[in-house]
């Protein structure tokens, strides 16, 4: 029987010819959150199943129809984690975080599960950049978070997206607005699909994210949540809009959000593309959740976050022609010819890749013509003939194969001619690039 050779309907391979990108977006996530104050935590890929029952919440989508869930050999519930915030307040508690300075701000970079309809920007198997912030109540933690996802997007080159923010309320003025929900949809029962008639009388918020595209319909009638908020989530809100005008970050009031998950509190928001091909796409969605560590056996803690999803993030920028950095290259092909060539090449390369380079050296038995195509194809910026003539005359000629400049370099000294070589090629293109969009975070990696 022959093997099925293709990748699982809903996941995707990521090439080296395009890995490149998704390094470039991810290492930029952790540079910029680190300039917020926010440290990478890396969290199991599965949990209890519970863990997801108690905060995503048992009447959303992503627990009723999406989530992966088996039982292990130990006849326990286990769920691949369909989203990161759950698993990061697990951590916080069960590593006593809270017991260190507040508010602990974390990040990471992690894969997520969800069975769904794959779309684009949208697989079964997807990758986030999440950011938690533990213990501060202020709509200023808010406002920092969204500024950490605008400086991001920003940075990255994005240009068409907006920001839409609005208050869902805190439980207590959330009973008034479930009643009202309650109350206007018991009138449409009869079009709402069988989950929603499922959430009619245990949730009915939840009505309102539903995909149906019917329910959706009756949904944009319902009443609005901000004609329901109490005067303290009110005062939240209208702080928040203070400080984001104050940070310079545009935005507008999105009364319709509210979110996928319900441990959600007062503020939510989202980004969202306006460019012409991936227009109406969500870039990243947030939010408070003061009662998550609470609900999960913590004391009672104000939290917020965001989260990013990546591929999403990379089709928008692809779609709107946003640039990337070049793809990484091979600093030196080093071609040889003979058994006593290849000693030198490994010598020369173990030394040069200690540094830091890039060098290929050939495996598979090449003519020296063949060695040269292949240092062609995989886009080689020098190479280096080494034969029994090199070796006796301890000479061989640095190639540049951007302009064909050939250097003589000494074999016995090679690593040092080849890196004087090489800065100063390095320094004449320095000299000849355009800074003048450099960030503080492009300055920093040029000089690691």
């Amino acid at each position: 029987m022959a093997v099925n050779i293709k990748a699982i309907k809903g996941t995707k391979d990521t090439l080296p010819s395009e890995s490149y990108k998704s390094q470039y977006i991810e290492q930029a996530a952790l540079d910029i959150a680190k300039t917020y104050g926010f440290h990478e935590m890396r969290t199991p890929v599965f949990e209890y199943t519970e863990l997801f029952d108690r905060s995503v919440g048992e009447t959303t989508d992503v627990v009723q129809k999406e989530m992966y869930t088996f039982n292990d050999k130990g006849d326990r519930s286990i769920t691949l984690r369909p989203e990161g915030t759950a698993g990061a307040v697990r951590a916080f508690l069960e590593h006593g975080l809270f017991n260190e300075p507040l508010p602990q701000k974390v990040c990471y970079l992690t894969s997520c599960y969800r069975y769904e309809k794959p779309q684009a920007g949208r697989l079964r198997e997807f990758h986030q950049f999440g950011i938690e912030c533990f213990g501060a109540a202020s709509p200023l933690a808010d406002a920092e978070v969204i500024a950490l996802a605008n400086s991001y997007f920003v940075y990255l080159g994005l240009e068409n997206f907006v920001l839409e923010i609005n208050s869902i309320g805190c439980p207590e003025c959330r009973k008034k607005y479930s009643e009202a929900l309650k109350a206007y949809f018991a009138d449409r029962q009869g079009d709402l699909c069988e989950t929603c008639l499922s959430r009619l009388e245990r949730n009915p918020m939840r009505i309102l994210d539903c995909k149906s595209p019917v329910c959706s319909e009756i949904a944009e009638g319902a009443p609005v949540v901000l004609d329901f908020i109490c005067d303290d989530c009110r005062e939240h809100f209208e702080s928040l809009k203070k400080y984001l005008d104050a940070s310079g970050i545009e935005y507008t009031v999105n009364p319709q959000i509210v979110r996928g998950l319900d441990y959600y509190t007062r503020t939510v928001f989202e980004f969202v593309s306006k460019d012409e091909k991936t227009n109406g796409l969500v870039l990243c969605g947030g939010g408070r959740y003061d009662g998550l560590v609470e609900e999960l056996g913590g004391a009672a803690l104000p939290a917020c976050g965001l989260a990013i999803g990546l591929e999403r993030l990379l089709l928008a920028m692809e779609e709107s022609g946003v640039a990337f950095p070049e793809p990484p290259q091979c600093n030196l092909s080093i071609v040889t010819a003979g058994e006593n060539a290849v000693l030198k090449a490994l010598e020369i390369s173990a030394d040069l890749r200690a540094e830091g380079y890039s060098v290929n050296i050939d495996t598979v038995g090449r003519s020296i013509k063949a060695q040269m195509k292949y240092a062609n194809k995989i886009n080689s910026q020098y190479t280096v003939v080494i034969g029994d003539n090199e070796i006796e005359s301890d000479s061989a000629k640095l190639k540049s194969m951007d302009d064909g400049t050939e250097t003589e370099v000494k074999l016995s000294s090679f690593c040092e001619g080849f890196e004087r070589a090489f800065m100063d090629k390095a320094v004449a293109d320095f000299g000849n690039a355009d800074f003048s969009s450099l960030t503080q975070i492009d300055i920093n990696n040029l000089l690691k």
